[in-house]
């Protein structure tokens, strides 16, 4: 697990300090579990933009045959 070195407002830290202490837990635990959440949350937003994708192609691709050329026949006349 790696460390960080964060850096805010000494009262927004002793605000913070009051809310982990009422909720029985760490400043530490709560920056670690919003961070965990913010990281997820983002994971869950990649994986619909992909399944939408996925849709998208799958309801807009067509059928084009079977292909019967290859590069070079492209080029062969040129």
């Amino acid at each position: 697990m790696s460390n960080i070195t964060f850096k805010a407002d000494d009262e927004v830290i002793k605000k913070a300090r009051k809310v982990a202490i009422d909720k029985n837990t760490t400043l530490t635990r709560m920056l670690r579990e919003y961070l965990v959440s913010l990281a997820r949350l983002e994971d869950e937003k990649k994986a619909v933009a992909l399944s939408r994708l996925e849709k998208t192609f799958e309801r807009h691709s067509r059928d084009m045959g079977r292909r019967e050329w290859s590069r070079e026949d492209l080029y062969e006349h040129s």
